[in-house]
């Protein structure tokens, strides 16, 4: 069971856990330059000071297979007791990752694509975001990719022992990276609010994070030192997070992985690229494409639910409405600004666009021909 921090300062606690759990040597995992632009290093130096500690950071922004591997090599040879992971969300699905394989032998890939059973994570876990997107501190998967392939890793002690969430640890982010990561954490509600997979549990902290994300996103983008709002963006961000780690996302998620590895976008970015067109698709849901047991009204219900959130009256305003919130926060929205010009370039997303986990999850089939026609809207 997670136990979870939350709020501005509460990155303080970390001290009287440690001082409590009596690690031995620490692994910790974090980025190159966030570590130090967050504020953590100068909040944590004289409290670690009293630990033996093994830094790893990682080629940022995609966890990729080789520093899975090169991060649990690390870990056994360092004979490290005990994980903590800061950054955002690579960093904390990277630490996730090389925690629980470093206790399994074998090849992390074979573990990666389910040649392999997984056994539960042997060390402990302390999970802290410095960004406002993921909500990974609270899921129970770790994405990695393998020759820019898009892979997860799951399993339940994949979710950390610790969350701190200090919203003050957002205040140095960009204004372009509190929009990626925030969009990231509302698309993540969206998704997980129209999954098949969802529940009453993960509706209401969808709904939640789709609140606390349209009333302070804007205001975070263009004020760094918006504390309230950064704070508000934090907890919506955990909530998609818990949202998600019961629902899976859907075809969004699945369409922006190749996005990312091939062309460089951020992952909220791309995620947020065809958000608004998978709304409108996901409304014209009819009974021969319905992928939810729940059936198509359900579905079309669900949008309105959806509509009702944004306090729009129709799937076409609320997709115009997605589109307006991402030209607000400065997210370019046409795919030929973003480098990806060509019908070469949109087949390449679409060969490996097609995640059969995620788009699965999605209430209504995707065929290839549909999603052309998405990405051609936007081009």
């Amino acid at each position: 069971m997670q136990k979870e921090y939350f709020g501005i300062g509460c990155i303080e606690q970390l001290g009287e856990i440690l001082s409590r759990e009596k690690p031995k040597r620490i692994f910790l995992v974090r980025g190159k330059k966030s570590y130090y632009q967050s504020g953590v290093h100068e909040k944590l130096s004289l409290l670690l000071e009293a630990y033996e500690m093994v830094h790893f950071t990682y080629h940022a922004p995609d966890v990729k297979i080789e520093d899975v591997k090169r991060g649990k090599e690390l870990f056994q040879a360092e004979n490290c007791d005990y994980t903590i992971a800061i950054g955002g969300g690579s960093a904390l699905d990277l630490g996730k990752a090389v925690t629980l394989l470093a206790s399994h032998e074998g090849n992390a890939e074979e573990y990666i694509q389910k040649k392999i059973p997984l056994h539960p994570r042997k060390y402990p876990l302390i999970a802290i975001p410095t960004t406002i997107g993921t909500g990974s501190e609270a899921t129970h998967f770790a994405t990695i990719y393998l020759d820019k392939i898009k892979w997860s890793l799951a399993h339940p002690s994949l979710i950390p022992d610790h969350a701190l969430i200090d919203p003050s640890l957002t205040l140095s982010l960009s204004s372009y990276q509190t929009a990626s990561t925030g969009i990231d954490a509302l698309a993540q509600a969206i998704e997980s609010y129209w999954s098949v997979c969802s529940t009453p549990d993960s509706q209401n902290y969808a709904r939640e994070a789709i609140r606390l994300c349209l009333t302070n996103l804007k205001a975070a983008v263009d004020d760094a030192a918006n504390l309230e709002a950064h704070a508000a963006l934090a907890r919506a961000a955990n909530l998609s997070g818990k949202a998600i780690n019961v629902s899976f996302t859907t075809a969004c998620h699945a369409i922006s992985y190749p996005i990312t590895a091939h062309f460089g976008i951020p992952h909220g970015h791309a995620v947020a690229l065809t958000l608004p067109g998978i709304a409108q698709y996901n409304a014209g849901i009819t009974k021969e494409d319905c992928l939810e047991p729940r059936e198509t009204e359900y579905v079309k219900r669900v949008l309105q639910d959806l509509c009702q959130f944004f306090f729009v009256s129709s799937p076409e305003s609320l997709k115009a409405k997605i589109e307006t919130l991402m030209d607000e926060i400065g997210l370019e929205r046409k795919l030929t600004a973003l480098g990806i010009k060509t019908e070469e370039d949109r087949d390449l997303i679409i060969k490996q666009g097609f995640n059969p986990e995620r788009m699965k999850n999605n209430p209504r089939l995707v065929k290839e021909e549909d999603l052309r026609k998405i990405l051609e809207e936007i081009s």
